[in-house]
């Protein structure tokens, strides 16, 4: 066979497996549009109590490419069954259900039985009260100014949708404002900033000696150790750099649903067996690539060693962490397996989530006691190698070189500032140098960065509060 056969034949192979991987995945894609809206209307209708209305035009409007497909969805939320029924010309179909105490779930026909949640037993907070039970006014006219900007809408789209914003200074809210519907009560879902929930929960796990993070990660599926997956750690999952090949997690819109991680999510009744399952793009340590696979990783982790079920997650996340913290809003939300959506499913009011971030700012101890390991901050903020984006270990970071840091810096935000975030506007701000924490919710889109007015924020709650 001469070269130029060979090079045809095998050009002609590499195309048609492209062809052949790409038409398996475009038939996940109504399964894939149909189930992020059925969860999302669903976890905002029964667990924020939100207008289902309200979400789908805001979200739909946030998400470059939605009107492609969402003008042929048949979509019913019921509320007495509370659930959501999202279907799209009979070519995908995906049903959402509220399970009292575990927000909303993806049911994909199995038949299960869901324990009881039991309400969680009552303790005193070891976090000092951060406000009183009531809105808190900003505490200066820059204050007002700022919150005034964060919530203005420009005269055309795309726009901000800024459902509520919290500023802590030394703890104590000094400023916070929320959109007609939301109340400082109402649980505000993360989206991806849920990551920074979990790379806190693994945290206390490696205070506990249950796992370390430079050791391969104790995932059943890689015990053997001619297997090169044997090789990924903790920290290669909290980092994005194991390798595994699910594609990426960075956007929010309608080619995004191509990646195999989407599958995942929306498609996948056991998502860690999934992510776990798959092979490796390029080797563990070697290349940055966020995806929700990680996480959900991590989560199956979380959730081995607090028990093997939803229940016994919540028992230990409110005995560890949120009881401590006072976050009495707090749904972890979970997949069919039992396992927490530790990659995006977590609402909380803004205060609570500001919590969170208080905790970081309190370098991991709350009213005496370590939450987190020695050193545990410093180790997230620190930037991971060639991580364009700029992120640490479950939270995005402004230090280092980065892009996207050099970039946010460039628009007033502080070099030590480093963050929780979630796709369409979701951020809880750490800003230690400040001793500032920022919560800001909404749905806005993702490009450009400016829309969503957060680094205005950031400039605007500093200029204030300086000197006070």
């Amino acid at each position: 066979m001469t070269r130029r056969r060979l090079l045809l034949v095998f050009v002609s192979t590499v195309t048609l497996t492209t062809l052949a991987i790409g038409v398996a995945r475009a038939r996940d894609v109504p399964q894939v549009a149909t189930g992020f809206i059925a969860g999302v209307l669903c976890s905002e209708t029964f667990v924020s109590g939100l207008d289902p209305d309200g979400v789908l035009s805001e979200t739909q409007a946030a998400m470059p490419g939605a009107g492609l497909l969402s003008w042929a969805m048949d979509i019913r939320v019921d509320r007495k069954a509370k659930d959501v029924t999202v279907s799209l010309l009979g070519l995908g179909r995906s049903h959402a259900v509220y399970r009292d105490g575990y927000g909303c779930h993806m049911d994909h026909g199995e038949a299960q039985e869901w324990p009881t949640a039991r309400p969680a037993q009552p303790q005193p907070a070891l976090l000092s009260d951060i406000a009183p039970p009531r809105v808190v006014a900003p505490a200066s006219p820059g204050l007002a100014a700022a919150l005034d900007r964060a919530f203005a809408e420009p005269e055309a789209p795309p726009f901000r949708h800024t459902h509520a914003v919290v500023v802590l200074k030394d703890g104590k809210v000094i400023a916070e404002r929320y959109a007609p519907g939301v109340s400082l009560d109402t649980p505000l879902l993360g989206f991806s900033a849920t990551k920074s929930m979990t790379a806190t929960l693994i945290g206390i796990l490696v205070r506990q000696g249950k796992l370390a993070l430079h050791r391969p990660a104790p995932v059943a599926a890689w015990t053997n150790e001619s297997d090169p997956r044997h090789a990924i750690t903790v920290d290669h999952l909290l980092r994005h750099t194991a390798g595994l090949a699910l594609g990426s997690s960075l956007q929010a819109s309608l080619l995004s649903a191509l990646e195999p991680v989407n599958r995942m999510k929306f498609i996948e009744p056991d998502r860690a067996a999934f992510a776990e399952s798959m092979p490796l793009e390029t080797p563990p340590g070697a290349t940055f690539n966020y995806h929700d696979g990680n996480t959900v990783i991590l989560s199956r982790l979380i959730r081995d060693a607090a028990g093997g079920g939803a229940a016994d997650v919540l028992r230990f996340a409110n005995r560890e962490l949120t009881g401590p913290l006072g976050m009495t809003s707090v749904t972890l939300e979970f997949d069919s397996a039992g396992t927490p959506d530790g990659s995006s499913q977590m609402l909380a009011s803004a205060r609570d989530w500001a919590r969170l971030g208080q905790l970081y700012l309190d370098d991991g101890v709350v009213g005496g006691r370590r939450i987190l390991p020695k050193g545990w901050v410093d180790h997230v903020s620190t930037p991971t190698p060639n991580a364009f984006v700029g992120i640490g270990a479950g939270f995005w970071t402004n230090r280092g070189d980065s892009f996207g840091a050099n970039y946010r810096i460039s628009h007033g935000w502080p070099r030590d500032a480093f963050f929780a975030k979630g796709t369409l506007g979701q951020y809880v701000i750490v800003i230690p140098s400040e001793r500032l924490v920022i919560a800001r919710f909404g749905r806005t889109v993702n490009w450009p960065p400016e829309v969503d007015g957060v680094a205005q924020l950031v400039s605007d709650v500093i200029a204030a509060t300086r000197g006070e």
